[in-house]
């Protein structure tokens, strides 16, 4: 049987999601405590690589398990969590489609950038403290530029695994909040370290470097070197990963179901990934 895993975790203590040798992941404790839980081997895999440093408050993960004889999904959730390290939080556990895959199923990622305007040291690995406000409504009119299938090659760190550097971005925008602010984007896809390149950016354009017609220009030059630095990992969260309803398993659909969207809401994620 196959299951979607929803869950958690604060980043700050971890060299990312993916499995690294002799280094702490949030995939390596997964799959340790799963593995002492079921009495099996399991392996989780995740929608998308969070880096180092870099939270989430939505990442969605799949594997395959026989659950013993007496052990349903919510059991397993609640012993999953009471083995799992503070820093991590397993919230839902879904039996889905034996081809449902975790990040090639995904039609849409959220993800959030939060930042401080007072020095707060309860959530110093959290969000990133600016001394001075950003102009934000330069910084939304720049984040405009971003929505629409864009070629995102200038927000992209060099030599990635991808094979191309279009997405296609729906939501892209700053939102104030207690003492701070959230940039939010939301898209089909991103390639690697295009939030942070995209958040350091705007950053600039919130200062007064840059003008939100440069910032186009940013984007239209489709150069790496054309972009500003790379915002800090820890204000960085993966927020929400989207799947289609056809990805739950007839008969196990959860009464709540947050990540799955209507037909209607994938229009502008159906074409090619």
């Amino acid at each position: 049987m196959r299951y979607f895993l929803e869950l958690a975790y604060d980043g700050t203590a971890y060299r990312g999601w993916q499995i690294q040798p002799n280094m702490p992941t949030v995939q390596q404790e997964l799959d340790r405590r799963l593995t002492q839980i079921l009495r099996q081997p399991v392996y989780v895999l995740g929608s998308g690589r969070t880096d180092s440093g870099v939270h989430a408050s939505h990442q969605v993960a799949h594997f395959d398990a026989e659950l013993p004889a007496g052990l349903d999904t919510t059991q397993l959730l609640y012993r999953l969590n009471r083995a799992l390290p503070a820093d991590i939080g397993a919230y839902a556990l879904t039996p889905v489609q034996p081809d449902a895959h975790a990040r090639f199923g995904a039609v849409a990622r959220s993800y959030e950038y939060h930042v401080t305007l007072r020095r707060d040291p309860f959530r110093r690995d959290q969000a990133l403290w600016l001394d001075k406000a950003p102009d934000v409504a330069a910084m939304n009119e720049a984040a405009q530029y971003l929505v629409g299938q864009r070629d995102f090659t200038s927000f992209s760190k060099v030599k990635g695994a991808e094979t191309h550097y279009v997405c296609w971005v729906h939501e892209a925008g700053w939102h104030p909040t207690p003492h701070g602010l959230m940039f939010r984007i939301r898209a089909n896809r991103f390639v690697r370290g295009m939030v942070r390149l995209i958040v350091g950016t705007l950053l600039d354009v919130g200062r007064g470097r840059l003008t939100p017609a440069q910032f186009a220009e940013v984007l239209h030059r489709q150069q790496r070197i054309a972009a500003s630095g790379a915002a800090a990992a820890h204000g960085l969260f993966l927020s929400r990963v989207e799947y289609p309803p056809e990805t739950l398993l007839p008969g196990h659909e959860p009464v709540e179901k947050p990540f799955f969207v209507t037909d209607a809401e994938l229009q502008p994620f159906y074409w090619k990934q």
